[in-house]
């Protein structure tokens, strides 16, 4: 059984009098312990696909299966016990709590999973190579460290399935090739399950399997 499927996924979007279609009929599959990269030009639909599967967003029509759970089934406040408990984010533009330090951002992740883990903020912090900075608001992190704190909220209570929407897309190519090879590490290590959106093919080649979508279709799989 794939830790996540679709079944014929679609969203569209009212624009004035007219409905605009961003996803058209979307079947995918991921194992567990997969990496599976998702590329393709900006406006194709890989951002909106990556929402709906994360349970951000609500399809026009299709299902989502989800570690035995169909999320398209489920009432609002379960869909978001599931996503707190068992997805983690990394966003391009990081989502980090500006008046907070980086340790405190990943504390917040860990209180909102329920996990008892007094100095696990702390080990994930040194680990990524920001032992020294953890009291450091992210105003006063380079984007890089910036992104690496971002990771390591997303990965500290480990979620069934990391889910990354262009997370190299700020980054110089020597931050780029950390944090991909980070993911890789994770995956290959770790047995972490992993979905990234990406357009850049470089990044996307780093996954053990690449999806390429094209105007809301998945064009290559």
């Amino acid at each position: 059984m794939p830790i996540l499927k679709t079944i014929d996924l679609k969203k569209s979007y009212k624009i004035g009098p007219l409905w605009e279609p961003a996803l058209s009929g979307v079947n995918i599959e991921v194992q567990k312990g997969e990496f599976v990269s998702i590329v393709g030009p900006s406006g194709c639909g890989k951002s909106t696909l990556l929402h709906l599967l994360g349970g951000l967003h609500r399809p026009t029509s299709g299902r989502i299966f989800f570690d035995g759970d169909e999320l398209t089934a489920l009432p609002d406040a379960t869909l978001t016990e599931v996503r707190r408990m068992k997805i983690g984010f990394v966003f391009q533009r990081f989502n980090l709590l500006p008046t907070l330090s980086a340790k405190a951002n990943i504390e917040i992740a860990i209180r909102i999973r329920r996990i008892p883990a007094d100095n696990l903020a702390v080990e994930i912090l040194r680990h990524m190579g920001l032992g020294e900075k953890m009291h450091h608001k992210p105003s006063e992190l380079s984007i890089g460290e910036q992104q690496r704190v971002a990771i390591a909220r997303a990965i500290v209570t480990k979620p069934k399935l990391l889910m990354a929407d262009e997370p190299t897309g700020n980054l110089d190519s020597e931050n780029s090739k950390r944090i991909l090879a980070e993911f890789k590490r994770l995956n290959e290590e770790m047995g972490q399950t992993i979905l990234m959106i990406t357009h850049n093919p470089d990044a996307a080649n780093v996954a053990s399997r690449t999806l390429r979508m094209k105007d809301g279709h998945i064009v290559e799989n």
